[in-house]
């Protein structure tokens, strides 16, 4: 991580001296391996546990904010940490659930899930899943293939904190993508029409913020959704192009057959950095900067190769970016995450804002759910120079919140 001066991360505080660290490698019940950090510090018999479904958490800035305040905290890898070509979300589940397990057996009295960001709706979605009988669980991702969790142990946690939760991977990329694109092979071809960072569309010279006019904000979003629905045909064809293959090998073994089961291709999708909330700071206000979570010129880094779900197979894009077909939607989850909750909304967000915050908090349906709102920016960085980084102010709350409903032996109250 680097630090403020980057705007996006913030350098993790000091870990403290009395905590112990363990590695641990887990396997999951369909047989991958997973990897994880133990930071314990002593007493310590409550556990947050920080996972990603795409991003490696092994150093997150809550760590030692929370062990700062006496509990333990673990940190998982999924399988595809780093990688969006092959994100299947069910099979992020079974390295979840791998997590629990270990969790439990280790004898902790409490696991609270901690879910940032897309970590949000990974955990509201393990805990949806969790709390259904296992016959009632999902067992194939939405392209099809088959995922065992009705076999799986899959441990419920006790608590739930959503920390700058957005709304998933899907219906993110569907707020981010580039409706302007008239051409998916082409990253140069565009509508001008629909444009975001043309200035007859309404968008204004970067620091300044643009102005869009309610019927270019409502039309440009209309076709952000038909861009999705056009990628979606094309990752469904291939899917099922492939699904035959397999059955056609199976009837009559033609290695042709074979390699056509194989050869789904990949799907690359241009210009994913384009929400006009990003460069429109009238938009859903709140203190965000100007700018967006790849950088503070979205008019370039749209352009760009940094992006969601740039190159992706069409079983993952199902999985995890259509907002159409995937099952990872936080809306979609929260109200079967049955558990006292915490949600932390960061005043100066960019991929939550406070409708968002709010309608989330309203979805959880235990009759313990606080809502609190503290300063700061996406990825826990001060909201300005000189101001206690976000990180640090959630982190008082979260212990805060903990203590009070499943106090660890060494909580240390803020």
């Amino acid at each position: 991580m680097t630090g403020l001066g980057a705007g996006r991360y913030l350098a993790p505080a000091r870990i403290p001296a009395s905590a112990r660290t363990t590695a641990h490698e887990l396997t999951t019940h369909d047989g991958a391996t997973v990897n994880g950090l133990l930071r314990v510090v002593p007493g310590a018999t409550t556990v947050a546990f920080l996972m990603h479904p795409r991003q490696d958490f092994s150093h997150h800035v809550l760590v030692p904010e929370l062990l700062s305040h006496g509990f333990a905290v673990w940190t998982q890898g999924a399988r595809a940490v780093g990688n969006d070509l092959n994100l299947l979300h069910e099979q992020a589940l079974l390295d979840m659930a791998a997590g629990y397990t270990f969790l439990r057996d280790l004898g902790f009295e409490s696991i609270i899930a901690v879910g940032h960001s897309g970590g949000a709706t990974l955990a509201a979605f393990y805990l949806q899943q969790a709390a259904r009988d296992p016959g009632a669980r999902l067992d194939h991702t939405p392209g099809g293939k088959p995922i065992p969790l009705p076999e799986a142990t899959m441990p419920p946690a006790d608590g739930l904190i959503l920390f700058a939760p957005h709304p998933g991977q899907g219906a993110l990329l569907q707020r981010m993508i580039d409706p302007s694109v008239t051409d998916e092979t082409d990253p140069l071809s565009v509508d001008p029409d629909l444009d975001p960072y043309d200035e007859r569309n309404g968008f204004a010279p970067p620091p300044d913020s643009s102005t869009y006019s309610p019927e270019f904000v409502e039309r440009y979003r209309a076709v952000q959704g038909a861009r999705i629905e056009r990628i979606d045909a094309v990752a469904r064809e291939r899917v099922a192009a492939a699904r035959a293959a397999r059955k056609r090998f199976s009837a009559h073994d033609d290695p042709r057959d074979r390699r056509a089961s194989l050869a789904t291709g990949v799907i690359v999708v241009h210009r994913t950095d384009a929400d006009l909330r990003s460069v429109d700071l009238s938009l859903d206000p709140n203190d965000r900067p100007y700018g967006s979570l790849f950088g503070r010129r979205p008019d370039l880094t749209n352009y760009g190769i940094v992006g969601f779900g740039r190159l992706t197979t069409p079983e993952a894009w199902l999985s995890t970016w259509s907002a159409n077909a995937t099952r990872a939607d936080l809306a979609a989850c929260a109200p079967d995450a049955d558990l006292p909750a915490l949600v932390v909304e960061l005043t100066g967000d960019q991929a939550c804002f406070p409708a968002d915050a709010a309608r989330f908090a309203e979805l959880l349906p235990h009759q313990d759910v606080t809502h609190v709102r503290v300063p700061g920016r996406h990825f826990g960085a001060p909201l300005h120079e000189g101001m206690a980084s976000g990180a640090t102010l959630a982190g008082k709350e979260m212990a805060h919140w903990i203590g009070e409903r499943f106090p660890s032996g060494a909580f240390v109250s803020a």
